[in-house]
């Protein structure tokens, strides 16, 4: 009997634990926000927030307000609705709110890259240092010579003028961006139809792992999808792998500068090839996917077209293609292009949704702008989810859900930045690029690429939709959370380059 009861207390014992470790037994504490654990153990909420992430947290701020804790897949999120209590999560004076451990885990199961200590500020400095200033001058002027190449083709103009060609505008979108910023960031051979065909069969696999990528973050992939990661995450790093560079010319100073300090701490050159696919992916994953919404918005409203059009014609005269030549834009133009700013500072409020998260580190206090207060666990995650709590907030922005390309224009046309929630005035008004530490480090370097690429096709080429009456998409629901959203469907467009003069 006494043997009996002793394993009968250990199975007793096992299962306590085994219903602690799936959370279970979590009550809410005084003073911790309202707490939502779903009715699953350990799974909680985790399929209806996979499912649409936008109209679970829309559901649940209805039901429990502005700051709640719920659980997904064992792990506690507490998301921050309010946009005037976002200070103090984002400067975080006692640095117990932590972002760097959490992408850490994210890079290595993603891209199989092991961070080191001091990368994320490596990554920053180098931007800093070649992403602004001059050197986004000379980046920029690359870009434009890869955008030629990749539009005109090796010879200067591979587009008959007064062609039409049809595509969709997703597709279109997405492939030239790609292989310009690919060409301009990792270099180019002696080569250049050579070095087309790769771009060209590296965004194709691109592509393959882009569409598994939500899924693979939340590990719900089938088996067969597993093996499909696998075989794509070794094709990029062989690939992109440092040994190549060796055939290319015109590497970036950007990618060249962090190489050399991998280098210079002893990092493998295995590794050094997957830190290669990670910047891929943080160059290369939104720009196109942007693009599409913002010229979309301007096929869809021909008001914001022929405004942008003509600010074009201001800043660049009456810019034609000459036969056999690159687009002559002069990049300073970009500097004085408020309206276009304002399209593109549209588009990225109603086309980009990143989630941004912090994990608590130490129990924490924090203080809302209504002075109310919380007690957040060690352990658990901060979220702040912008795309909902800010961008779609009609209080912030009247008639949220609409495209104004004028939305950041004050009436003298300088750009808008006085933006009130509850009569106080905002400071995050849009967060497209995240905020705080997790500020996305290329950011300057994205919206140039943007913006030359539609002052491009707005100038050169005559633009139309396949049905002019095709309505924009909904977004793709397995997007939100992961930077800029995709349509739920492909757009077919029409374009032509305009006669050469």
């Amino acid at each position: 009997m006494v043997l009996w009861g002793l394993v009968l207390g250990t199975l007793l014992g096992a299962m306590v634990g085994c219903l602690w470790l799936l959370g279970l037994f979590r009550q809410r504490r005084p003073q911790e926000p309202p707490l939502d654990k779903g009715f699953i153990p350990w799974l909680g909420h985790a399929m209806a927030f996979r499912k649409n992430m936008f109209e679970f947290l829309k559901y649940m701020q209805a039901k429990h307000g502005d700051v709640f804790t719920v659980q997904l897949g064992g792990q506690y999120f507490t998301f921050v609705m309010d946009p005037l209590s976002f200070g103090s999560i984002l400067k975080d004076a006692q640095r117990k709110l932590d972002f760097v451990k959490y992408a850490e885990k994210l890079v290595l199961k993603v891209f199989g890259y092991r961070s080191m200590q001091g990368d994320h500020r490596m990554i920053h400095s180098a931007s800093t240092k070649y992403l602004m200033g001059d050197g986004l001058e000379d980046l920029n002027k690359t870009m434009l010579d890869s955008l030629s190449l990749v539009i005109l083709g090796p010879t200067g103009q591979s587009l008959d003028a007064g062609c039409w060609r049809e595509d969709g505008l997703f597709h279109f979108c997405y492939n030239v961006l790609f292989k310009a910023g690919y060409l301009s960031l990792f270099g180019c051979t002696k080569n250049q139809e050579q070095d087309l065909l790769q771009a060209e069969e590296l965004f194709v696999q691109f592509r393959k792992f882009d569409l598994l990528f939500p899924r693979f973050v939340y590990s719900l992939l089938g088996p067969w999808e597993w093996l499909e990661v696998a075989r794509l995450q070794r094709l990029f790093h062989r690939m992109l792998s440092v040994n190549h560079h060796l055939e290319k010319n015109g590497i970036s100073n950007w990618i060249s500068y962090m190489l050399q300090r991998l280098r210079e701490q002893g990092t493998a050159p295995a590794m050094q090839d997957k830190f290669n696919f990670m910047m891929l992916w943080a160059s290369q994953g939104n720009t196109g996917p942007n693009s599409f919404w913002a010229l979309l918005f301007l096929l869809k409203h021909p008001e914001a077209m022929r405004a942008v059009r003509e600010e074009a014609a201001q800043v660049l005269g009456e810019a034609k293609l000459k036969a056999r030549q690159s687009f002559g834009v002069e990049i300073s133009a970009l500097h004085h292009t408020p309206v276009l700013d304002s399209v593109m500072e549209e588009t990225l409020r109603l086309g980009t949704a990143p989630t941004l998260l912090r994990v608590v580190h130490g129990d924490h206090t924090l203080k809302m702008a209504s002075g109310q207060e919380y007690l957040l666990r060690s352990g658990d995650i901060v979220a702040l989810f912008p795309y909902l709590s800010v961008h779609m907030d009609p209080d912030i922005h009247p008639e949220p859900t609409a495209f104004k390309y004028d939305r950041f224009l004050n009436p003298n046309g300088s750009r808008k930045v006085d933006f009130y929630k509850s009569g106080k005035k905002i400071r995050h008004y849009t967060m497209p690029w995240g905020s705080g530490v997790s500020i996305c480090p290329g950011r300057f370097l994205a919206l140039s690429e943007m913006k030359l690429f539609v002052l491009l096709m707005v100038t050169y080429f005559d633009l139309e939709l396949v049905d002019p009456d095709t309505p924009v998409p909904p977004v793709d629901p397995r997007r939100w959370g992961f930077g800029t959203t995709q349509p739920s469907r492909e757009v077919r467009f029409r374009y032509r380059l305009r006669p050469a003069q």
